[in-house]
């Protein structure tokens, strides 16, 4: 499996990220504030991006960032010696990080389950590389309900969301596939944002134990 960097949309998204990332983060805020607290000395992330979660670890933590997206890579760089994190930055898939079998403390993603091509295969590998004990911290945007308008427009959305976005999808029901992932508990909450991105406001976030 290999991340096929498109010329366009890579470097768009690196720079839509840059640039709307403080409003994105000013949304779900409160929601991350609850599930990133107390992360560990050495974190993983899958989907790092340009660094939206590093704010939330302490000055002279180590990231381990899973990004595929090598156009975001110079951006993530640079946002990591702003906060004084060491990053270790791997070029892989959230489906295949190459780290070992019960090596990590704590996963966390954010907007990334919703552009992996099998969340699935992704949640498995979280639970492999967690220790006993370890925790999956997670804010992600879902399916709104059946039948509501807001799922309506995700649907007519679809393909052009996914081509803007990397193959994001406004369609999936992942508070179901976290569940049924074999974490020992999974502590989740489904909310909702007010913003003009209707496509992107149902989401969750949660922590899920190993």
């Amino acid at each position: 499996m290999t991340f096929e960097l498109h010329r366009a949309r890579g470097p768009f998204n690196a720079a839509f990220f840059s640039i709307m990332g403080p409003y994105i983060e000013w949304n779900v805020r409160h929601q991350k504030r609850r599930v990133f607290a107390g992360l560990p000395q050495t974190v993983v992330e899958l989907g790092s991006g340009v660094g939206a979660n590093l704010r939330y670890l302490s000055p002279g933590s180590t990231l381990i960032a899973i990004e595929p997206n090598v156009a975001m890579h110079r951006r993530l760089r640079a946002a990591a010696g702003r906060r004084g994190v060491r990053l270790d930055l791997r070029d892989r898939l959230a489906e295949r990080t190459g780290l070992p079998d019960g090596s990590a403390d704590s996963v966390i993603s954010s907007l990334v389950l919703c552009t992996v091509s099998d969340p699935a295969e992704v949640l498995g590998e979280v639970r492999r590389i967690l220790r006993p004990g370890g925790t999956f911290r997670f804010v992600e945007h879902v399916a709104a309900r059946s039948g509501t308008p807001t799922r309506a427009l995700q649907r007519a959305l679809r393909r052009p969301w996914a081509w803007t976005f990397e193959g994001c999808s406004c369609e999936r029901d992942l508070a179901t596939l976290v569940r049924a992932a074999g974490f020992t508990r999974v502590d989740l909450e489904p909310y909702r944002l007010h913003s003009p991105f209707v496509t992107f406001n149902t989401q969750i976030a949660g922590v899920a134990h190993a």
